[in-house]
């Protein structure tokens, strides 16, 4: 066991050595037009970088945006936002960062850093792997890595951004919807000082019968403090409704978010910050970009 850490840590820190520059990394200027003849559309402003898990072997990605004061600032530091399912996300949340800011501040400026999905692979096959907390049945290798993807977060891709990036080390927040927010839990009841604050989308606590009231037990049952900021949202049409086709035939997600904060309150922890919501009108694919604005305005307001 020794040995397979140390390996561990020698391959991670090969990895991180290889990869990294000095965090005196400034932004680079934008083009000021997409290029033409049926190239394909740039996310302008955004940079992508190789950060590969040296466990799996697996080839992640990560998409970096920075701050429109990240180069005339150079001696300010910034917080981090971690967003799963980044393909979809990253470039939604990007935009919600500048136009929240454009009549004056609303949130801080953050770094902004998208979770790819593993090269080679669709998004169904990495999130229902990396983001799902337990197999489905034994022998099941499609589900249940949660863990392992926990440590590559932890001892690579973070240290990655803070090694090339002026990073804020007390402030990072993780945003994840769905299966991202499954992910998410699982993270703020096994090791939660990993991020100081959590977006938590319509998260799919239906898995596995209800696997998170027990990695919430736990962690209760272990612990006193709860030191996080959590936003958490779920969309109204996510309650089971059968007479409605708005709304969920079976599955009262809504429900489930209630009983996910009901039971974080009732535990008192002294550093708990939760914000629960359920936003009218909107369904599980619909209410992501709203709950991503309302939680960085929760957890990220202006100064």
């Amino acid at each position: 066991m020794q040995t397979s850490l140390r390996l561990y840590a020698l391959a991670t820190a090969t990895i991180i050595g290889l990869l990294s520059v000095p965090a005196t990394a400034r932004a680079q200027p934008a083009p000021t037009a997409q290029p033409a003849g049926g190239q394909p559309y740039a996310i302008v402003g955004s940079e992508v970088w190789d950060v590969p898990d040296p466990v799996s072997g697996r080839g992640y990605q990560v998409f970096v945006a920075l701050p429109a004061s990240y180069a005339s600032d150079p001696q300010r530091r910034y917080p981090v936002v971690f967003v799963t399912d980044a393909d979809y996300a990253f470039p939604i949340i990007k935009q919600i960062g500048r136009r929240l800011n454009l009549d004056g501040p609303r949130i801080e400026d953050f770094i902004l850093v998208g979770l790819s999905y593993a090269k080679g692979e669709d998004g169904k096959t990495s999130r229902q792997r990396d983001y799902t907390p337990t197999p489905k049945r034994a022998g099941d290798t499609s589900h249940g890595q949660a863990a392992a993807y926990q440590l590559y977060l932890r001892d690579v891709a973070k240290p990655f951004i803070a090694g090339r990036y002026r990073t804020d080390p007390a402030r990072s927040l993780f945003v994840g919807h769905s299966y991202g927010a499954l992910l998410g839990t699982q993270i703020l009841f096994s090791e939660p000082g990993l991020f100081s604050g959590y977006i938590l989308g319509s998260p799919s606590f239906w898995f596995d019968r209800r696997h998170f009231r027990d990695l919430e037990a736990g962690y209760a049952a272990r612990n006193k403090n709860l030191a996080a900021g959590i936003y958490l949202y779920v969309g109204q049409f996510e309650a089971a409704r059968k007479d409605d086709p708005r709304y969920n035939r079976t599955t009262d997600m809504v429900a489930d978010n209630r009983a996910f904060a009901k039971s974080l309150l009732a535990r008192k922890y002294p550093g708990l910050n939760l914000k629960s919501a359920v936003l009218n009108d909107e369904d599980h694919l619909s209410v992501a970009p709203r709950g991503f604005t309302e939680g960085l305005k929760h957890l990220l307001p202006a100064r």
